[in-house]
């Protein structure tokens, strides 16, 4: 059974936040396919650029982030009980994010 694929249509970061390194947070336990995700993603506009990612293998250490502190947030889809929660959190903890399945 084969998991069917993500479209990811990411808009550019803010002008505002162009001169520093975008702060991405990948969450689940599938890391090489949440960077997957991120695949062409830090060549927009012609400009190569670095990021600084941040991993986190359970969705219980998202409340601990501050409010706005990433630019970006790949999460892997969340059990259907703990859906709510998890989205309430990435609503708060970053600018852009993605819910896939990994």
């Amino acid at each position: 059974m084969s998991c069917p694929r993500t479209s990811v249509c990411l808009t550019p970061l803010p002008a505002n936040q162009a001169s520093r390194t975008p702060r991405i947070l990948l969450g689940g336990q599938h890391q090489p396919t949440l960077l997957r995700h991120l695949d062409g993603f830090s060549r927009r506009k012609g400009q190569a650029r670095a990021f600084l990612i941040q991993f986190a293998e359970t969705f219980a250490l998202l409340d601990q982030y501050a409010a706005d502190r990433f630019d970006l947030a790949v999460i892997q889809a969340p059990a259907a009980d703990q859906a709510a929660e998890v989205i309430g959190h990435l609503t708060r903890i970053a600018r852009q994010g993605l819910i896939t399945r990994a």
